[in-house]
């Protein structure tokens, strides 16, 4: 990765903490737009961050864009698996969220959040059912 690359993914990871987030959105959106050949995991980690940043804005369907182009770019990476995970949960697509929570599982067998939002997935859809929505 180019120092100029470098640079402008450590300053969106620093504004993304400090929680300036339209600072941080725009500064994730030029390293992506720059993101150079072969930088899987760091473009990964960018797009789910943006995702974060979105889905904290209640902009499930864009934040849902993101986590799923992290995800092609780095199927190994868990974490957009489960960002997404939670988006599907919120929106009610449980089968959607629960494929998703146990994909993390499969790649990391100790994401305990994943785990139980699994089980709160199930739980959740029963009643549901149960409710006969």
């Amino acid at each position: 990765m180019s120092r100029e690359a470098a640079e402008l993914l450590a300053a969106a990871r620093a504004q993304l903490a400090a929680r300036r987030l339209s600072a941080a959105e725009e500064l994730y959106s030029r390293f992506i737009a720059r993101c150079p050949p072969g930088a899987g995991r760091d473009l990964a980690t960018a797009l789910n961050d943006r995702g974060q940043i979105k889905y904290f804005r209640v902009e499930f369907a864009a934040a849902v864009e993101d986590y799923t182009a992290a995800i092609e770019c780095q199927p190994g990476f868990e974490v957009p698996y489960y960002n997404r995970g939670l988006v599907l949960y919120r929106l009610g697509c449980f089968d959607e969220a629960m494929k998703d929570f146990r994909k993390v599982l499969e790649l990391n067998p100790q994401f305990e959040d994943a785990a139980l939002s699994l089980k709160q997935a199930i739980l959740d859809k029963e009643e549901k059912q149960k409710r006969g929505y």
